[in-house]
Parts: C-alpha cells; sequence; structure tokens
C-alpha cells in the first residue's frame, strides 16, 4: 500500500545548474564627498563642537543598594584614594568621608582656595 506524495506547500525555483557570472559592483561617484550611513548621520567621526569650561571629574563615588541587601559604596579618586565599604552604617560613614575628602583632595587644593 502506497501513500500518495504529499504536493509542496512552497513553490521554490530550481537550482541554479552550471556557473553563473558575478555583477560588476557600482561605480563609485566622483564626489569626493563621505558617503553616509543615513541621511544625515555622517560616516566619520567629527569633533565635539562644545568647548569644556576646563573641569574634569577627579573623585568618583559609587553607591549600590540593592532591594534587599547589604548597600556598598566605593570612593575613588586621583589621588590615590580608593576605599570600598559594605553594610548600612560603614556605607553612610565613606559617604561622609568622601565629602570631607573634597575639600582636602591635594589635586583638588589651589592657592586661590587656601587664601580664602
Amino acid at each position: 500500500m502506497n501513500t500518495p506524495r504529499r504536493p509542496h506547500l512552497k513553490s521554490l525555483p530550481p537550482p541554479p545548474t552550471g556557473p553563473s557570472t558575478a555583477e560588476p559592483a557600482p561605480a563609485a561617484s566622483s564626489s569626493g564627498a563621505p558617503k553616509d550611513v543615513a541621511e544625515g548621520v555622517p560616516s566619520s567621526v567629527r569633533p565635539d563642537p562644545q568647548t569644556g569650561d576646563g573641569r574634569y571629574p577627579i573623585a568618583w563615588l559609587t553607591i549600590s543598594a540593592p532591594r534587599g541587601a547589604a548597600p556598598t559604596a566605593t570612593s575613588v579618586c586621583e589621588c590615590g584614594r580608593s576605599f570600598f565599604a559594605a553594610g548600612h552604617r560603614k556605607a553612610l560613614a565613606l559617604i561622609e568621608d568622601h565629602a570631607r575628602h573634597r575639600d582636602l583632595c591635594p589635586l583638588r587644593t589651589t592657592e586661590e582656595r587656601i587664601a580664602t
């Protein structure tokens, strides 16, 4: 007892037989301008047009307080200071110490600030 063959549900084109020739690449534009990825999006990185005011970060305070877990705090400064605290009381103490360090850091202390 033979079952009849089921018809294909999709009609796919037959595979090509023999070698095919590659199509030539489109000619490059002669304008010399860089191509854009999308309209209005430049293809190369350009300098930031905003000018800085000379300030830059030198100290970072990172606080993490996930729900149901002990909070942690990390205080890092370019002067070499690097502290970590875990737990409510220790993290609060490190936050206060980081705030005090902002006034005492040798990288932030200038002669103008000492005179005032």
